[in-house]
């Protein structure tokens, strides 16, 4: 008969292990493929955030294609905008995620999308980030949180986006 705390421990020892692996994994991956270089994004980082930035404000953005790209490239620039205001740790805590997310192993177990940024459609990370968004797994909360902010902080921070809002800008002071 097997004894149920061995099974526990030995399942423990494995999330323990499995966590050390993805964190150790995961640094020297985001040290091999920066997520920010010179302060802005990387372009694997543009890319994972241009996908993440579509995803997430779907329904805002223009569905013209052309429309759509200017969009997001004004999305991109804003996101490097807002990067250097951030404080020193928390640009290198993006570094990392970014870089971390740019990688295929890093895409598919924090994020959990199985094909590549380049390819998924819109659907497939709404769906991913929904998924972040729910998981019982902090890393994978707190990560999608702080793409969250950093996507709606520059995205309505732009003129462009504030119609969506019914905001008719500042007030002449």
């Amino acid at each position: 008969m097997s004894n149920p705390k061995l099974k526990r421990r030995s399942f423990l020892k494995l999330g323990v292990a499995s966590a050390v692996v993805l964190a150790v994994g995961g640094g020297a991956i985001a040290l091999m493929k920066p997520g920010l270089i010179d302060g802005k994004l990387s372009p694997a980082a543009r890319a994972v955030m241009a996908k993440v930035g579509q995803a997430m404000l779907v329904g805002t953005l223009p569905s013209d294609p052309k429309a759509l790209h200017a969009s997001t490239d004004a999305l991109l620039l804003r996101i490097d905008a807002l990067l250097s205001g951030l404080p020193t740790f928390a640009t290198a805590e993006l570094d990392q995620l970014l870089g971390l997310l740019a990688s295929a192993p890093g895409r598919r177990f924090l994020v959990g999308l199985s094909s590549s940024w380049d390819v998924a459609t819109t659907t497939e990370v709404g769906a991913a980030l929904q998924s972040m968004s729910a998981s019982s797994t902090e890393l994978r909360m707190q990560a999608y949180q702080g793409l969250h902010d950093v996507v709606c902080a520059s995205y309505f921070s732009g003129e462009e986006s504030w119609a969506v809002l019914a905001y008719p800008g500042p007030m002449a002071v």
